[in-house]
């Protein structure tokens, strides 16, 4: 993040590079930049001779590198723009020579998205020496309910924690979804509102009452008819609700409480680092702290290593979804 930030800083301060190549798994960034950088490089006025978008299936290096030679027409700098450049990977090693010695009249924009350059050959050292290479790489999990936070709150709203954990389990660590996802409901809600699990659910699809976080709820506090609800919601909208995810976050849920147990200093503040969740859902596992035993979550831990491989397709026999959810509970409470 602050890296994007500077080089946004150092755009606006006029300290322009010749070439910028975007690259790493989380895209969300790679998109922003390029964005920004086509839409407040050049004028309106320039953009029409001097502004060019290209699209790696379409183009060869060559063409790129053609592209970028050219001049610009009554303006100080060209920008060339191309999109989708992981296309040209195989023969991305040709853009060396210019890389070398790149136009300075060119603002050069490469969007090489869910791919990294080798930093060990010539090309990256040429880009870095020459220009900006970012690496975009995916969050963390947990790192991504304090970055809707903070997106959120940029543009003057808020969210609450059970609405923001929402998010994250349902969409996990896909910053472009999400931003998609938080976009929907800035263009229904006035500045200054804060997102609610109401919203989430009425607009964009996720249950309140039946999701992967009121399973957890229900398991620490040992609400069994709740917890059977919730599976029986499961089986009747699997898709919506895939077994593969159910089985790993609560495998996940009962490793971490297992760590709780062995934890000396229960500072919250502590516990939340250790455990790599919020310290709002710390009282969840307070509860199920309480109700679990130490030697029960290791009995569950190892249970659930079989419902989770199951779940996987791994010596199921093709079992469906309800008994398997049924199974893991059965091994939970008993």
């Amino acid at each position: 993040m602050e890296e994007v930030v500077k080089i946004v800083n150092d755009i606006k301060a006029g300290n322009i590079k010749p070439i910028y190549f975007l690259m790493g798994e989380e895209t969300y960034y790679i998109d922003k930049l390029s964005d920004y950088m086509e839409q407040n490089i050049l004028t309106e006025d320039e953009k029409g001779f001097n502004q060019t978008v290209l699209y790696g299936r379409d183009v060869t290096i060559e063409d790129v590198i053609s592209t970028a030679k050219r001049y610009p027409m009554m303006s100080e700098l060209q920008v060339v723009i191309v999109k989708e450049a992981q296309d040209l990977a195989k023969t991305i090693d040709k853009l060396e020579t210019y890389a070398e010695n790149p136009m300075p009249s060119t603002v050069l924009v490469f969007c090489y998205r869910n791919k990294t350059l080798d930093k060990r050959k010539k090309v990256t050292k040429h880009l870095t020496k020459n220009g900006v290479v970012y690496e975009s790489k995916k969050m963390y999990e947990n790192q991504v309910g304090d970055w809707i936070k903070r997106v959120l709150s940029g543009k003057n709203y808020s969210i609450e924690p059970k609405a923001n954990a929402m998010l994250v389990e349902f969409l996990g660590n896909d910053l472009s979804k999400i931003n998609n996802e938080l976009e929907k409901l800035q263009i229904i809600l006035p500045k200054g509102s804060t997102i609610t699990p109401k919203h989430i659910e009425e607009n964009i699809g996720f249950s309140k009452d039946f999701n992967n976080f009121e399973l957890l709820n229900a398991l620490g506090s040992k609400n069994q008819l709740k917890a059977y609800q919730i599976a029986q919601y499961f089986s009747d909208n699997p898709k919506a609700n895939p077994l593969v995810v159910t089985t790993s976050t609560v495998f996940g849920f009962y490793v971490k409480l297992l760590k709780y147990h062995g934890l000396k200093d229960r500072n919250p503040k502590n516990v939340a680092a250790v455990l790599g969740v919020s310290p709002f859902f710390l009282k969840d596992y307070d509860v199920a702290l309480r109700n679990f035993p130490m030697k029960k979550v290791s009995q569950i831990v190892s249970s659930l290593r079989d419902v989770d491989v199951k779940s996987k397709g791994v010596g199921a026999n093709a079992l469906p979804q309800s008994d398997l959810l049924k199974e893991m509970l059965f091994k939970i409470f008993n």
